[in-house]
């Protein structure tokens, strides 16, 4: 397995495009299935936030930077680690598809963290994303 290559999950949902939309971008919506404590969000280009997350009695402080916008079809951030070197971007694509919601999203990167520390290894960021896009966003949307 290429260690370089970017991770890619894909998922199609029955949710209109505008619903998933703003499921990854409005952050009332995100805290309900992805991280609880995202204090604010903005699908703007260069809107920063910040928030921690305690995982494997760690603390990783998830660092966020806007920096693409195409309403409704696609945004990208910059995705770092405060107080960890590495610099990784996350890319979420929408289209319409027979009726349905196709996401794409690709992690590129995460080869820049630290490869020494376990929690940066790709099988562990793999196995969020798809738990996040497969499992809890699939449910938010349809319930």
């Amino acid at each position: 397995m290429n260690e370089n290559k970017p991770i890619v999950v894909e998922q199609a949902y029955t949710s209109p495009i505008e619903k998933v939309w703003e499921s990854i971008t409005d952050s009332s919506r995100m805290r309900q299935w992805f991280f609880e404590n995202i204090d604010s969000f903005k699908p703007e280009i260069g809107f920063q936030t910040a928030f921690n997350v305690h995982f494997h009695d760690k603390d990783y402080l998830h660092v966020w930077k806007v920096t693409e916008v195409i309403p409704g079809k696609k945004i990208v951030y910059q995705w770092k680690y405060g107080g960890y070197p590495g610099d990784s971007y996350v890319a979420w694509e929408l289209s319409a598809e027979n009726n349905l919601t196709k996401l794409k999203l690709t992690h590129s990167g995460m080869e820049s963290f630290p490869r020494d520390n376990p929690d940066f290894a790709r099988e562990v960021c793999t196995d969020g994303w798809n738990f996040f896009i497969r499992k809890r966003l699939k449910e938010f949307l349809e319930n």
